[in-house]
């Protein structure tokens, strides 16, 4: 393998290798990548060839091959929302960031890049962010003061799915001047640009609603649709609180339970006063679903207050919190279960090829044949084309660095300026100068 043509880059917590295939498009190679998870390392091996070694953690830096760009997607449980959000005291995974910190300190790669959930520029009242940003400082890396957070959605494909993003060049060779986004620029979503017509889906029926389904959704369509009030409800509908509270049973425990859940009950309470004989003979008809119980007879409506609301046109999610209905302009952040979208005007579940789309993976990607396999590996992973973007804005890309300059994204600010963004390259070379795209 002739490298002298491109730049050698590594794959730390290389999940299917969303990192890989931007990299690999940029004219890079792989010389190295691992990841714990052995479901993961097949799918890798099976589109690129490579089979990853396992636990970071049993790999001795030195035993890594020397590269140019180390790339990773570093676990994010322990600062996830969805996760206890321990950070590093979590030993298990909030450490794992050291494990990158090593291979820098030891191979010293012109550039990194890394990426987590957006909660960490938050996590700890920023004190996450500053060890992080201080670790890599220290060891001889320029890096932004600020997390940059960026989602898919921002450049138009169909998905909210914010993220942090953290862009290292080694000091000897450059800066990375300010990353500016203003979010009036944010480009137009469309659900369809994702979607497979019916006739390209194998199995179609493993993927449709089923009757019960289709009635228990249909029975939530009526209650937003007959329900009176002077909006349509911000807050979480639970069937069980739709009624006196005197009937209520959590009333019964009610000193013990938290202030938000006491403010639900009252809310739900409050509707149901409001418009006693709709939800009375609507509890009815709903209750003669077998699916209308637990989570199911729970609906977080996040549309907003819209004339003629109609669940079929949005995107839905089954949540522990209940059904949970979202605008039909972008999908919710893919998430690392087999808890996929519902496509409404569609009546049917995400297909995994369509959550490949949606983190940008080509259509030649070769998906885990087990369906939940699949859904959590593209849950977990990143998306490609942001990588990209960051990559050349890290890079020194002229053009990508004007674009997300400020004088680009905030013009009116800088009515006289003419001069365009610096880039890495006035500081010395860099990827783009030292190999052919």
């Amino acid at each position: 393998m002739n490298i002298e043509n491109g730049f050698r880059f590594i794959d730390l917590f290389c999940g299917i290798g969303g990192f890989h295939q931007a990299m690999a498009n940029l004219g890079g190679i792989c010389v190295f990548a691992c990841d714990i998870d052995a479901s993961c390392r097949k799918t890798y091996e099976h589109n690129y060839g490579i089979m990853p070694a396992g636990d970071i953690t049993k790999i001795h830096e030195e035993d890594i091959p020397e590269h140019d760009v180390l790339c990773a997607g570093f676990p994010c449980q322990a600062f996830s929302k969805a996760g206890k959000r321990m950070g590093f005291a979590d030993e298990a995974k909030g450490t794992l960031f050291f494990d990158i910190l090593r291979i820098l300190n030891y191979h010293q790669p012109k550039y990194a890049l890394l990426e987590n959930v957006r909660n960490l520029a938050s996590h700890d009242g920023g004190n996450t962010w500053r060890v992080i940003h201080d670790s890599i400082v220290e060891s001889g890396y320029n890096v932004l003061d600020e997390p940059v957070i960026f989602s898919p959605h921002y450049i138009g494909i169909p998905q909210h799915r914010e993220r942090v993003f953290i862009m290292c060049v080694r000091k000897d060779i450059g800066t990375v001047p300010p990353f500016v986004f203003n979010e009036s620029n944010i480009s137009p979503c469309s659900v369809d640009d994702i979607l497979l017509d019916e006739d390209e889906i194998e199995n179609l029926a493993k993927y449709k609603l089923s009757d019960d389904q289709i009635t228990w959704i249909n029975n939530w369509n009526t209650f937003i649709r007959g329900i009176n009030c002077a909006k349509l409800p911000g807050f979480p509908i639970w069937a069980d609180s739709l009624c006196a509270l005197e009937n209520n049973p959590m009333v019964a425990n009610w000193d013990n339970l938290p202030k938000w859940q006491q403010n639900f009950i009252s809310k739900n309470n409050e509707l149901w006063m409001q418009n006693i004989k709709f939800i009375d003979n609507w509890l009815k008809e709903a209750s003669k679903c077998p699916l209308f119980f637990g989570a199911k007879a729970k609906l977080e409506w996040q549309v907003g207050n819209i004339k003629n609301p109609d669940i079929w046109e949005h995107i839905m999610q089954i949540r522990p919190s209940g059904l949970r209905v979202k605008p039909g302009t972008y999908f919710p952040a893919l998430v690392a279960i087999t808890q996929t979208s519902i496509v409404g005007k569609r009546k049917r579940f995400l297909t995994p090829r369509e959550c490949a789309r949606l983190q940008s993976f080509p259509d030649s990607f070769i998906c885990d044949k087990k369906d939940s396999q699949a859904y959590k590996q593209f849950g977990n992973s990143i998306n490609i084309k942001l990588v990209d973007l960051f990559a050349r804005y890290m890079f020194g890309d002229p053009e990508i660095r004007h674009r997300y300059s400020k004088e680009s994204q905030c013009p009116e600010k800088n009515p006289s300026s003419s001069k365009k963004t610096k880039s890495i390259s006035d500081n010395g070379p860099t990827l783009f100068d030292s190999f052919d795209y």
